[in-house]
């Protein structure tokens, strides 16, 4: 289990009752640190505070989907429908709002848990991409020569990605290149767009071989 928690007390409150249930536990209190012990150890659960000193959870919360399918429970202050919203869909399995029992924790930890063969406890393999190009005159994107549709944002930013392939774009540039510096279009559209877009060209969206997150900086297209 990795507890990803910046409040000490809750955290060792929570690795100490999970390793009373015979959990294996693994502590980090920054999303470096989280990040980095993947390689290394391999939870078969994660529990990510929304909240972290060097990153927005949710951020975080995407980098580990492209990694791992393990279950993954978010715990946070934040009771908004939008925040939830955008916590599952940054990968997410369930949001725990604080303050939370630790047998409520248990209780939706394990019905994750059921949920999730085992093997998914393991990092993905990588799966073989297709074969995907531009077509600048009608504007769409050809998937294995099948034309895709997209909107005109869409199609700019994926210009953007395949003119420049391995760079690495932040939220804020690439917003530009689509809109312009003076737009007044806020940098989660960024985050929309590009879900859209996996949609569209990746084998499996939350498995993404081309469009790739860049924990804590942006995206990065891989041709």
């Amino acid at each position: 289990m990795l507890v990803v928690e910046d409040d000490p007390i809750l955290g060792e409150m929570l690795t100490l009752y999970l390793e009373e249930e015979r959990f294996e536990v693994l502590k980090a209190v920054t999303a470096a640190d989280a990040f980095a012990s993947l390689s290394s150890f391999k939870p078969n659960a994660i529990i990510l505070d929304l909240m972290l000193p060097d990153t927005d959870g949710s951020t975080l919360c995407a980098a580990f989907r492209e990694r791992t399918d393990v279950p993954i429970i978010v715990t946070s202050m934040k009771s908004a429908v939008a925040d939830r919203i955008r916590a599952i869909s940054s990968g997410a399995d369930d949001y725990l709002t604080k303050p939370y029992s630790v047998q409520e924790l248990k209780a939706r930890l394990m019905a994750v848990l059921r949920r999730v063969p085992p093997s998914s406890a393991v990092e993905r393999p990588e799966r073989p991409s297709v074969r995907l190009s531009l077509d600048m005159e009608r504007r769409l994107i050809l998937l294995e020569g099948r034309p895709i549709e997209t909107t005109f944002s869409e199609f700019e930013m994926m210009k953007l990605f395949t003119q420049n392939p391995g760079r690495v774009f932040k939220r804020e540039e690439l917003l530009h290149s689509v809109r312009g510096i003076d737009s007044f279009v806020n940098e989660r559209a960024v985050d929309v767009h590009i879900t859209n877009l996996r949609r569209k060209i990746e084998s499996n969206s939350k498995t993404p071989q081309h469009i790739k997150t860049v924990w804590g900086v942006g995206y990065k297209f891989i041709p």
